[in-house]
């Protein structure tokens, strides 16, 4: 059996500060893995530049005039992690036999690869990077991440868990996955979906290596809860099943209030009635918003637009590309000839 032909494939946004350092270290994980002879010396470094704002892909550009295993594209404007990861697997399909992603910072363990390439080696067409703990998190990062998890799981959404985007994944892994056309790509939860034989390999997570993360909580929440509304319609039903439990409640204090009208019982009971309307608009309100998110992540997919463009490539990515199949088209990818 021939040695895979592996790329690694690193999503970059303005990674300018750190990518010089984890950069050199990609290549030498090759090196070793080509060394012991577990991977082919075609393997390469794919660094996708996800319409960086900093010297990020000119930074691209001398890594891959340096060293001929680093190579690059580049998308046409800012896409967002998921987009650019889906662009570098598009690529990698088309000129690798299996594919590593990792992001830029360094903070997942290099070394892993060897585990996971092995565990290909031995049947599995992907391998899922897992965090054996999460110390060199915050109690608040660590709490709600695992929160996000658990509630995925009960609203019956396929996801490994504590698994980022370090993962594994062989051509036929890759090419099924090209297959899904969504316009609300979220990778945790479609890869899953794809099937074929999977693992796991744990690895500790180290500390950011350098520049800051482009995380905020304000993404990550909205990373949730696209993560939620493109796999399960359970919110949609918690809805409907509230509402059931509204009516009921309600036809019951109907059956109440007239009954102590006919005793003349009644009260002013304008605190509570002022309460009770309250509570129901705000029901009312986020209801309406889980609603209109999932009809707007409809609108988004029957516009069936181009998931991103990719603009630049760095020449021998180009030239084997071409050879393989003439251009990036799959997916609605397309390459500037430059």
């Amino acid at each position: 059996m021939p040695l895979p032909r592996l790329c690694i494939v690193v999503p970059c946004y303005n990674e300018q500060d750190v990518l010089p350092i984890t950069a050199p270290l990609f290549v030498q994980e090759l090196v070793d893995l080509e060394e012991k002879g577990k991977i082919s010396p075609q393997s390469c470094v794919l660094l996708v530049n996800d319409g960086s704002a900093d010297g990020t892909w000119g930074i691209i550009e001398d890594l891959s005039k340096s060293d001929a295993r680093i190579q690059g594209v580049s998308l046409s404007r800012n896409r967002g992690h998921q987009y650019a990861l889906l662009a570098g697997y598009t690529v990698a399909c088309q000129v690798a036999d299996i594919a590593i992603s990792i992001d830029c910072d360094g903070q997942d363990d290099i070394t892993a690869m060897e585990r996971m390439v092995d565990a290909y080696m031995q049947g599995n067409d992907i391998v899922y990077g897992v965090r054996s703990d999460r110390s060199s998190d915050s109690a608040f990062k660590r709490g709600s991440a695992e929160l996000f998890y658990r509630i995925q799981h009960a609203m019956g959404i396929e996801s490994e868990f504590n698994h980022a985007d370090y993962r594994l994944m062989s051509r036929r892994a890759l090419s099924a996955l090209l297959k899904y056309h969504e316009a609300n790509v979220f990778l945790r939860g479609l890869i899953p979906l794809v099937g074929f034989s999977s693992t796991t390999v744990e690895y500790v997570r180290h500390e950011r290596m350098a520049g800051e993360s482009h995380y905020p909580f304000r993404k990550m929440l909205a990373f949730a809860l696209d993560g939620i509304t493109s796999f399960s319609i359970q919110p949609i039903r918690f809805i409907t099943f509230f509402g059931i439990i509204a009516s009921l409640l309600s036809f019951v204090g109907m059956i109440w209030a007239f009954v102590n009208a006919l005793l003349g019982n009644t009260v002013s009971g304008w605190a509570s009635l002022a309460c009770l309307v309250c509570f129901m608009g705000g029901i009312q309100l986020m209801s309406l918003g889980i609603i209109g998110e999932y009809v707007g992540k409809t609108y988004l997919e029957t516009k069936r637009r181009p998931r991103f463009f990719i603009e630049k490539m760095t020449p021998r990515l180009r030239g084997e590309q071409r050879a393989a199949s003439g251009s990036v088209t799959s997916d609605g990818a397309s390459t500037k000839r430059d």
